[in-house]
């Protein structure tokens, strides 16, 4: 049966509580395997499946998470709604630490990563002018209004490579820049998805104030951590309340076309092998 609905735990979300009818699921995809075995199960009578992004016990720094494997993997296991939860800075005064933003821009300032499916004789350029899912998003922050919890509507997202949290300088200049939040996994989460035709939305949860701020110019992963617990057991109760919210049937936003006039390579120029690569991508599109 294929889960139409993903979600990607990011640091302190490894699991999700309160799944029936339990199955954990061992992926190999043709780009290696994904940062752990997914786990499927039913969210209040809703079939979802789970993957913790850094895997079980955070042993993945977010430059060596396999982004794509990730990405495929859901795309196979039949998810159209793919929605991630992650820990980011704040760059702005009102978004405090544990508040909740759902972005509406991407800004990605990663440097050695794998951003794409194609090449290797297939190019294909997708739309990325709105990088994450409006209509998920939307859900996404109406979930999260629900629960009670404080949410920023839009923002964009700045993602630096890492791990190292920003300098003081860098954090200066991405506020200047007129940037919201900074973490370190929705590039290239978002284009992916993208290109798998999945539509996506970051649920950011503000653990700091990066370095900028006057009153907590040093950043630490303990004070992180300590953030985020707290904004764990919420988050998980937005997770379910979105879950519920997502639609049946047939979806009608960009997101589920993406790729059909991105591909630029003619038909009988792409290589046998990376068309059968790339086939649970392509196959609806060629011939």
């Amino acid at each position: 049966m294929h889960v139409k609905i993903g979600i990607l735990g990011g640091s302190g979300f490894y699991q999700i509580d309160g799944l029936t009818e339990i199955e954990t699921i061992e992926i190999e995809t043709p780009f290696g395997k994904p940062s752990d075995k997914f786990v499927k199960g039913k969210l209040d009578g809703n079939l979802v499946v789970f993957l913790p992004r850094h895997a079980v016990g955070h042993p993945l720094l977010p430059v060596d998470i396999n982004v794509r494997a990730n990405i495929y993997a859901m795309k196979s296991l039949g998810v159209e709604w793919l929605i991630s939860v992650s820990a980011v800075g704040s760059l702005k005064q009102d978004i405090e630490p544990r508040h909740f933003v759902v972005p509406d821009q991407l800004y990605d300032h990663t440097k050695s990563r794998k951003s794409t499916f194609f090449g290797e004789g297939i190019a294909a350029h997708i739309s990325l002018a709105h990088p994450f899912c409006a209509g998920l998003s939307s859900l996404l922050h109406d979930a999260t209004t629900e629960v009670g919890a404080t949410v920023h509507n839009g923002g964009t997202y700045i993602c630096m490579e890492g791990p190292a949290f920003s300098t003081q300088a860098e954090s200066n200049v991405y506020r200047q820049l007129g940037f919201d939040i900074i973490g370190m996994t929705a590039a290239p989460e978002a284009k992916l998805a993208r290109e798998a035709e999945i539509c996506y939305a970051v649920l950011a949860c503000s653990t700091d104030y990066d370095c900028w701020h006057p009153d907590h110019d040093n950043v630490t992963t303990e004070m992180i951590l300590n953030n985020l617990r707290s904004n764990v057991e919420i988050s998980k109760q937005i997770v379910k309340r979105l879950v519920s919210k997502i639609p049946e049937g047939k979806r009608n936003c960009a997101c589920a076309s993406a790729l059909q006039y991105a591909i630029a390579t003619a038909p009988d120029k792409i290589p046998i092998a990376k068309r059968h690569e790339l086939k649970l991508l392509l196959d609806k599109y060629l011939p």
